[in-house]
């Protein structure tokens, strides 16, 4: 099993169970969506395993991976293998996924502009299957 130890922010809190399932992530918010920017970032770390579940955001999202080994899936498409240095561009509501590799960490810093239209709304888990038949 992969495991990395070079992340350059601080591990964070651990995320909602409700919203994550196969392991535990840990969100770290290194911009608050508090001022005119109209824009939260945060870093994230997931254990091997560990997906969030189906969600979309009103605003899109951009994931940097900086760590690990993970996937990207939109609903009806094929799933995207992640490494460092990959950058995914989500277009606002589009009903998504991503998460650690079953043998790897994964770590990303999550852009999340325009918040005026939403952060995230969150949909029902990955299954297992869905996730084991990638």
């Amino acid at each position: 099993m992969e495991t990395f130890n070079t992340n350059i922010f601080p591990r964070g809190e651990k995320a909602p169970s409700d919203y994550f399932s196969g392991g535990t992530a840990w969100v770290q918010i290194l911009k608050p969506n508090e001022d005119q920017l109209n824009c939260q970032i945060g870093n994230v770390i997931f254990e091997p395993g560990c997906r969030n579940n189906w969600h979309s955001h009103g605003g899109g999202q951009i994931l940097i991976v900086t760590s690990g080994t993970g996937y990207y899936q939109e609903k009806g498409k094929p799933a995207q293998v992640l490494h460092p240095g990959d950058i995914v561009n989500i277009l606002p509501n589009i009903i998504h996924w991503h998460g650690a590799a079953p043998d790897s960490e994964f770590v990303h810093v999550a852009i999340n502009p325009n918040t005026q239209n939403g952060i995230v709304e969150w949909l029902e888990p990955v299954t297992d299957e869905e996730y084991n038949n990638l």
